[in-house]
């Protein structure tokens, strides 16, 4: 049966244009630049839009629609089940009978439904059976035997895995590995050998390239958005080996563990982070690099976890003013904070205050870059470790162990050592304590308990956690502790008018490698 609509009275048109002229006008003073107020009133001419001439000097958009059409039936929804401990039930509070009642007398008489607390008038609490929560998340097939990648902090804990294909269909899988500093996981489902799968990138992709993001956003599985390649190299605190490539196609909750692609239908990272005030896509997310995944996917089929190639010293970057303390060319290069006792570094006779410029012959760029040059490498391994010392340029020799599973690391709110609060230097914006009263920190040098974010010290950087060890060359017991930091202005003017470089131990500042 049709249905006819006969035209609104003609008032009531012209009435209907001016209110939606009015809320446009709303809209241009609420949204900004996004709008232009005349261009948005200004009616388009349609004689010229609809010319011969227009329509071949404008040329089409480009769509990825063939590419999606290639890549999308290798991306996965995954649904993890993750158990939250025991669940309990408390007559105090979480009762579902309101308090006095006669079901409530009754259940702390006679017990709970599931027989806990039987007999027992004040029983506090019994347990429920288990808290289980659903997580979900995205990844893609690798290949055609099912073997998936997927963030670690997707399947983190979980109980069970299930992945939901392109076409709909669900199956159960099971973690074969994860890489918690890399936030990489390997899953695999078994029973079918015909999965679509997709490779991953052998080359990187340049500033600028078009990509598409693929995933499970919100639940909303097979989600396609399209951006650039904004940035690369990025370091944003999440691991030691930070090496993101920011891109600004949309990416939400959901989307971690997905696949970004280049326009060839290659892997060029896997989603797993984005900066967000509000918690939803602002332009900005994070992706882990293919040469990465590559590397770490390897291992984890191989044997099921990472091992990484270690020298056993703690690094920090070299900046400019220590640069020149050092009389180095450039900021460049890792400086070595702290050798580890008996660690490879020290028996190939790496000292505190070297420069590590050169990894086989390929230039440090900085701190980070020496930690994922070296990591990368196999324990047992030799490697040639270009390095300034006291001056001098040399070529070292080192046999590297096997990166330990544990990082030391300053606790200096802890008081498992005694008084922590520290001294406190106003000049300077800071407060200093001996290393061997705080847990953690070792027995050398001092520790920064407190830092004034308004200070000279944070300007350069320094961080509650942090140990120096040195300062103009010298280390730094209790007598130059009062020497260099203490509170008078005398002591005060003679540190910071000396050429000198503070070598710096912590989590924001230092690397272990």
């Amino acid at each position: 049966m049709s249905q006819t609509v006969s035209p609104a009275p003609k008032p009531r048109s012209v009435l209907s244009a001016r209110r939606l002229g009015l809320m446009a006008s709303a809209a241009v003073i609420g949204a900004g630049v996004l709008f232009s107020g005349a261009e948005y009133a200004t009616k388009p001419n349609t004689a010229f839009l609809a010319s011969p001439a227009y329509a071949q000097n404008v040329q089409r958009p480009v769509g990825f629609a063939d590419i999606v059409e290639k890549v999308k039936p290798s991306v996965i929804s995954v649904r993890v089940k993750v158990d939250g401990g025991p669940r309990t039930m408390s007559f105090d509070g979480d009762s579902p009978f309101p308090p006095g009642s006669p079901m409530e007398r009754f259940f702390k008489r006679f017990g709970s439904p599931d027989g806990q607390g039987q007999g027992i008038p004040d029983s506090p609490r019994g347990p429920r059976g288990r808290n289980f929560s659903m997580g979900q998340g995205s990844g893609f097939f690798i290949s055609a035997d099912g073997y998936a990648v997927t963030n670690n902090h997707v399947v983190d804990k979980a109980q069970s895995v299930e992945v939901t294909t392109d076409d709909g269909k669900t199956h159960t899988a099971k973690v074969i590995g994860t890489d918690p500093k890399t936030d990489i996981a390997l899953i695999k489902v078994d029973g079918r050998n015909d999965f679509p799968h997709v490779p991953l990138a052998e080359k990187s992709p340049r500033i600028g390239d078009w990509v598409l993001a693929v995933g499970n956003p919100f639940g909303l599985g097979g989600t396609v958005t399209a951006g650039i390649v904004s940035a690369r190299g990025r370091d944003i605190g999440a691991g030691p080996y930070d090496d993101f490539i920011q891109i600004d196609a949309p990416v939400n909750k959901g989307n971690s563990g997905g696949p970004t692609f280049d326009v060839d239908g290659n892997v060029i990272g896997v989603n797993t982070a984005i900066y967000s005030p509000s918690g939803g896509s602002v332009g900005i997310a994070f992706a882990i690099p293919a040469d990465t995944v590559k590397s770490v996917v390897t291992q984890l089929k191989d044997k099921g976890s990472v091992t990484r190639g270690w020298i056993g010293v703690q690094i920090q970057p070299v900046n400019a003013d220590i640069a020149d303390s050092l009389g180095l060319k450039a900021a460049e290069g890792a400086l070595v904070a702290e050798p580890q006792p008996d660690g490879p570094a020290v028996k190939a006779g790496i000292e505190s205050g070297d420069v590590i410029t050169s990894v086989n012959g390929q230039a440090v760029k900085d701190a980070r870059d020496l930690a994922k040059r070296i990591s990368s490498l196999p324990p047992g391994s030799t490697v040639k470790l270009g390095v300034v010392s006291k001056g001098a340029e040399k070529t070292v020799n080192v046999t590297l162990g096997e990166l330990p599973r544990e990082q030391r690391q300053a606790r200096a709110n802890s008081d498992e050592r005694g008084d922590s609060s520290g001294t406190e230097v106003p000049r300077l914006g800071l407060s200093l304590a001996p290393a061997g009263k705080v847990a953690g920190a070792g027995s050398d040098g001092v520790v920064v308990t407190h830092v004034d974010q308004d200070g000279p010290a944070a300007a350069q950087g320094f961080r509650t956690g942090d140990v120096i060890l040195e300062v103009a060359g010298k280390r730094v017991d209790e007598g130059l502790r009062h020497r260099y930091f203490g509170v008078g202005d005398r002591d005060i003017g003679r540190w910071r008018g000396e050429r000198s470089v503070a070598k710096l131990i912590g989590p924001e500042h230092g690397v272990h490698q």
